[in-house]
């Protein structure tokens, strides 16, 4: 069984960077479309970027375009989230999910929580001077 570990979060001054780590154990991660998703105190969650694999364009929430950048090691099971220029904006828990896209089906990754079977149980990023 799939199992995600987020880490790396903490607390940052503003304009200062985080790298996010989303460790997976149980089964390979090749197959499976990644995302990393947030959620502030009293919001609804949002999806912040995702990535089905190193050779496909990445997907980034507006918000965070230019700022964030995601990518993964397929030989280390683990997806990355560098956050740089943070705001208070982003402070939030982040938490990173996984999709399972058969190699044969040409949907990419999604923003969307709903294809996501698989969370970890969150990180927090707090943004603070």
């Amino acid at each position: 069984q799939l199992q995600l570990v987020e880490s790396g979060g903490g607390l940052v001054h503003p304009g200062g960077s985080l790298r996010l780590s989303c460790a997976a154990s149980g089964v390979a991660l090749d197959s499976y479309a990644i995302g990393w998703f947030r959620q502030a105190p009293g919001k609804v969650p949002e999806g912040v970027s995702c990535i089905r694999s190193s050779s496909e364009s990445a997907k980034y929430d507006d918000s965070v375009k230019g700022r964030f950048t995601i990518s993964r090691d397929d030989a280390k099971n683990t997806v990355y989230l560098q956050m740089n220029s943070l705001n208070p904006e982003d402070t939030a828990v982040y938490y990173c999910a996984a999709d399972f896209i058969p190699p044969a089906v040409g949907r990419g990754c999604t923003l969307q929580a709903g294809p996501y079977e698989s969370w970890g149980q969150g990180t927090q990023v707090t943004v603070s001077s």
